[in-house]
């Protein structure tokens, strides 16, 4: 770690920098990195009296721009996780621009012959050298193939990586620091969000695990001609070069441009909340930033999707989770929606679940009478993310995706159409998400993977109360019981062993009737159970009545 600050410690001197000059260097003190790195004084005098106005969301968003691309796409990142930041400072996260120059198209050049290992000549009959767009991580040029189909190119930053490398080293030595050293930083796993976000921005690094999202979502919408997603062409897309097929629309984001075109806003506004709906309930691989500048419109309205980047993903369990949360949303049931929220988040131990309920109560209470056709999806999502939030329930990245990219479409929606009810639109596929989870297909399949889990359990149960004894023979277990719940404790533990002991006779009168079944089967015997086996009658008898006294006992204790 040493190594790397040395290595890395003008970077470091910019960052801990940026942090002191926005009104944060009281964390670079605490982690001890003002002494070590020995900034002149003037750096360390504090913000100026312009910052001393701004709110701390303000001063966040500056601070991000400041330090440059790898910290802009982590605003960005983090704007989609309002599960674990404030409301007020995710408002500024979104806010965030990526404010960069473009590069020179030499370099484009150089990278792109590199990467394809011949001249751009041989790949491109035309290449546009002005960009189309740019941003932090690369920028997007028009050009045409020799075959002749006309392409939008993205090409990553010269460099890009080797930065972005080494300012998520930086930040998770810093998460290190400040799990060890610091109160609050113990308290909040860190490294993990770190960890997260750097995961995130990998993914966008390598383009063609973009390339494969686009053609995964295409593949949703092969027999749907009213959305279409540009076609990857995989001869010219390697990690660093990006080549999809061009559409030349009217972006959403140019409403007027739109109307004077003469688009029917409804059906577009309608066409995308179906598109989306379809991705997230029924596929469960979606669009994670479905904002107007990502989608065009072209005649007839037809939709295109562009830039997959960011995706969500969600496993049948989780769409489960999210179909009982709608379940008990519908039946106004406080302690289902508890129990949908608990299973799709990581609930801390310490959750105060008295106010958890009081809280979610007070959510469940201003809808009641709310028809859903009037709900607003991105109010209901805030909501409830704040609930998590106050409560440091951590949810899973793809469902805070999924609530970010609800929110982005309910503001797509809203410029085009503001007749329009995401929720009304949705209510189809909200009924056949029930219905699939009510499926005997589904259901009978679920039972025998809890059937085969349990089965785990009881194979693995003798080798666990066999380490355990081992455990308790060597005094090696340590039990931490306060006085006050000292016989409520022995009364569970009373009760644990009676289970126990329990769970042990029936493992072994179970086996015996397994035994005693297959011996049969394998003997061909059509005669009553056991009437050839006298040995294995009598220890089924004795077996029985082992069972049906130890029962007796337990049940007769009181203490089952």
């Amino acid at each position: 770690m040493i190594k790397k600050r040395i290595r890395h410690i003008q970077r470091y001197r910019d960052i801990v920098y940026a942090f002191t000059r926005y009104g944060f260097g009281f964390v670079m003190k605490e982690l001890g990195l003002l002494d070590l790195l020995k900034l002149p004084k003037k750096d360390l005098d504090g913000e100026n009296e312009k910052l001393k106005s701004r709110t701390t969301g303000e001063r966040i968003r500056m601070f991000l721009e400041d330090l440059g691309p790898t910290f802009v796409k982590i605003g960005q990142i983090a704007s989609t996780r309002p599960d674990i930041i404030p409301a007020e400072i995710i408002h500024e996260l979104e806010k965030l621009q990526d404010r960069v120059s473009l590069f020179p198209y030499e370099e484009v050049k150089k990278i792109i012959e590199e990467e394809f290992a011949e001249p751009m000549e041989l790949s491109f009959a035309e290449f546009h050298e002005v960009p189309l767009a740019a941003a932090s991580i690369g920028q997007v040029h028009y050009a045409v193939l020799q075959t002749g189909e006309k392409v939008a190119v993205k090409v990553q930053r010269p460099y890009i990586k080797n930065v972005i490398e080494t300012d998520l080293e930086i930040l998770q030595d810093l998460a290190r620091l400040a799990e060890s050293r610091l109160d609050w930083g113990a308290r909040y796993p860190i490294r993990d969000i770190v960890e997260e976000l750097a995961r995130s921005i990998r993914e966008e690094l390598d383009y063609e695990n973009e390339g494969r999202n686009a053609d995964r979502i295409a593949n949703q919408f092969k027999d749907d001609s009213t959305i279409l997603i540009p076609k990857v062409y995989w001869e010219y897309t390697t990690s660093k070069v990006l080549t999809m097929e061009y559409y030349e629309g009217t972006k959403l984001n140019e409403v007027d441009k739109l109307e004077q075109q003469g688009f029917d806003s409804k059906i577009i506004a309608e066409r995308i909340v179906n598109a989306i709906f379809q991705q997230i309930l029924l596929d469960g691989f979606f669009h994670g930033d479905p904002h107007p500048g990502n989608i065009l419109a072209l005649p007839g309205e037809v939709i295109v999707f562009m830039d997959f980047g960011m995706v969500g993903r969600l496993t049948s369990e989780m769409k489960n989770h999210i179909a009982s949360f709608v379940i008990a949303l519908m039946r106004q049931n406080t302690v289902e929606v508890v129990k949908a929220i608990t299973n799709m988040g990581l609930v801390p131990d310490d959750v105060n679940v008295v106010q958890l309920r009081a809280d979610v109560d007070k959510l469940r209470e201003k809808y009641i009478d709310v028809p859903f056709s009037q709900m607003s999806v991105g109010t209901a999502v805030n909501e409830l993310f704040s609930v998590a939030y106050r409560h440091n329930i951590q949810l899973p990245t793809d469902l805070t995706i999924l609530g970010k990219a609800l929110l982005t479409l309910e503001g797509t929606v809203e410029k085009l159409n503001q007749e329009i009810s995401i929720i009304a639109v949705a209510e189809p596929f909200g009924r056949q998400l029930l219905m699939e989870r009510l499926n005997p297909k589904n259901v009978a399949g679920k039972a025998w993977s809890n059937f085969a889990e349990y089965g785990d359990i009881l194979y693995e149960f003798p080798k666990t109360v066999k380490d355990l004894t081992s455990i308790m023979k060597r005094g090696k277990m340590q039990i931490e019981i306060t006085t006050p719940e000292l016989e409520s404790s022995l009364h569970k533990l009373n009760r644990i062993s009676n289970r126990i002991s329990f769970s042990i006779v029936l493992l072994a009168f179970s086996i015996i009737m397994v035994g005693v079944i297959i011996g049969a089967s394998l003997s061909g015997q059509t005669s009553p159970l056991l009437s050839n086996i006298p040995a294995i009658e009598i220890g089924f008898v004795i077996t029985t009545i082992m069972f049906v006294w130890l029962l007796y006992s337990i049940f007769k204790s009181g203490r089952f």
